[in-house]
């Protein structure tokens, strides 16, 4: 493991001086930022006029409201935070593996101090979430902390997310840009200094293609249903109290009843004279309360169904196993994706920077690989492996084996495990004597299956004979509840248990075992 040394530089990033074509940028470019945690809340009295006015502001460039809106929309849905959650820690909990470029020695050398590098990070599965914040947002980037290891070496000391909304786009070359104190209109972003990780949900523009584009107008509609639903229930949660007092009341009276119908909102007691009365009015809405909670639940499976692609593993309601298994198929291709797209974004700007400034420009760039196959059968993929090995002589390393079972190879001198019996010389000699044992009875069984076969030929037309009695019977009886009666009676069964004996076929059960017998004792011979 490489060391870390503590950041010293906190200067300004320089764009005329600090290029990061020959070193890394060891300056903060947007790191850091405390008004990062600010926000103007752009979702407060959000209507479709000022949504269509936020996006129509991001295809122009300025993605800032857009940004911190799309943030707000992950705080204030629960179920929209739980879809977005669940695709990011479905590739935030994958094993993950640095692969070298090829089997040479200096590609292995490459690809373990990458491997060191990465697991040096103490906050890695927070930096693949921040990253896997395109999923909703269309892109997400964060800041490389570079710093010098104990070796001279150029190591990273951290990665820091930095929020979208200090993106633009530069209205005449349409690039991304980053702006910062010092450039608050936005500057290029440093080569080898950010890692930029882009989601495209749908062709387009990088600003108009993360999911929270398509679910914000879901999210408008199901607020205002929420806002309604809850006066809904503020107004007709309670029953209605009505107070009557009589015509002769006075004003201290009327205070009393007021004061009384106060009493049982707030305190469910209260007391009144006997001359004034207090009526509970039920309110019977039952059917606009299931327009209210329809309609916040089709929002609810529509966001659903964009996020995951289904409802079925992410929503209650019917469906069968078989849907909900098709459908968990489909968040597993998402989650593929998912991290294919991470994998690619890792290698491209953290992986090559760090080889091209340890190694050079002309090293090879290691891979960066999640282990994103579903769950196998291990003792069904075993017994692949030995159809494999032993019946086709395939050749497989081991440490193919050690990798693919998730096992340690055990280093030089280290205890292991042996099988609990060796197969002895005695032991090989009896397993000889078995497999003669097993092709002397094949040939035997054969024998005996023809004779056995020779014999129902022969016992055919015998046993057509023996059943002629049973079969005039049946010719002679018009129903079958004559024959069950003519069956019942005991005298005319033994007549015709007589009339069926065969002395023939006996000779032939004979024959049979007898030969059978002799076939048997010559085997043993």
């Amino acid at each position: 493991m490489f060391g870390f040394k503590k950041k010293k530089e906190t200067t300004a990033f320089n764009p005329e001086t600090d290029t990061g074509q020959i070193k890394p940028v060891r300056v903060r470019v947007a790191a850091g930022d405390i008004n990062d945690k600010y926000s103007t809340y752009p979702s407060n009295g959000l209507t479709p006029k000022r949504l269509a006015r936020i996006f129509r502001a991001a295809d122009d460039g300025d993605v800032r409201e857009q940004m911190e809106l799309f943030e707000e929309l992950e705080e204030k849905d629960p179920h929209l935070f739980s879809q977005l959650q669940t695709r990011k820690l479905a590739v935030a909990g994958l094993d993950w593996e640095v692969q070298p470029f090829s089997g040479d020695g200096h590609d292995k050398q490459v690809a373990d101090f990458i491997d060191a590098q990465l697991k040096g990070l103490e906050n890695l599965d927070d930096i693949f979430i921040d990253l896997l914040d395109a999923i909703g947002k269309g892109v997400s980037i964060a800041e490389i902390e570079w710093d010098i290891g104990a070796n001279g070496t150029n190591i990273i000391n951290d990665i820091r997310y930095i929020h979208p909304k200090k993106l633009a786009w530069n209205p005449q070359t349409d690039e991304m840009e980053i702006c910062t104190k010092e450039y608050p209109s936005g500057i290029g972003l440093p080569e080898n200094k950010f890692v930029v990780h882009k989601y495209k949900a749908k062709s387009g523009h990088t600003s108009r293609s993360g999911i929270l584009r398509v679910v914000a107008w879901m999210y408008l509609f199901k607020n205002y249903d929420v806002k309604d639903w809850v006066a809904f229930c503020e107004v007709f949660g309670m029953p209605l109290r009505l107070g009557k007092y009589s015509a002769a009341a006075s004003d201290d009276d009327k205070k009393s009843l007021i004061e009384a119908i106060y009493s049982l909102g707030s305190d469910a007691a209260g007391i009144v004279p006997d001359t004034t009365v207090i009526e509970f009015i039920e309110s019977n809405k039952t059917t606009s309360v299931e327009i209210y909670e329809r309609l916040a639940r089709y929002c609810d499976e529509q966001v659903s169904k964009a996020v995951l692609g289904q409802t079925l593993s992410s929503d209650s309601g019917g469906g069968s196993y078989a849907q909900g298994k098709v459908h968990n198929e489909v968040r597993h291709d998402l989650t593929a994706a998912d991290a294919k797209a991470l994998a690619k974004t890792i290698r491209r700007d953290i992986i090559k920077p760090l080889v091209r400034y340890n190694f050079g420009t002309d090293a090879n760039i290691p891979f960066f690989i999640f282990d994103c196959k579903e769950v196998e059968d291990q003792k069904e993929t075993v017994e692949i492996y030995k159809t494999l090995v032993c019946d086709m002589g395939l050749k497989i390393p081991e440490s193919h084996i050690y990798k693919k079972f998730n096992i340690p190879k055990p280093e030089d001198g280290e205890r292991v495990l042996e099988p609990a019996v060796k197969p002895s010389v005695q032991d090989e000699g009896e397993s000889f004597k078995m497999e003669s044992f097993k092709q002397d009875y094949d040939e035997v069984q054969g024998h005996l299956d023809g004779m056995a076969e020779e014999s129902i030929k022969h016992a055919e037309g015998i046993f057509h004979e023996m059943v002629k009695p049973l079969v005039n019977i049946v010719d002679k009886t018009d129903d079958l509840e004559t024959l069950r009666q003519t069956l019942k009676d005991e005298k005319k069964v033994n007549e015709l248990y007589s009339q069926m004996e065969s002395p023939e076929l006996e000779d032939i059960l004979h024959q049979s075992m007898y030969l059978a017998e002799l076939i048997g004792r010559s085997a043993e011979e």
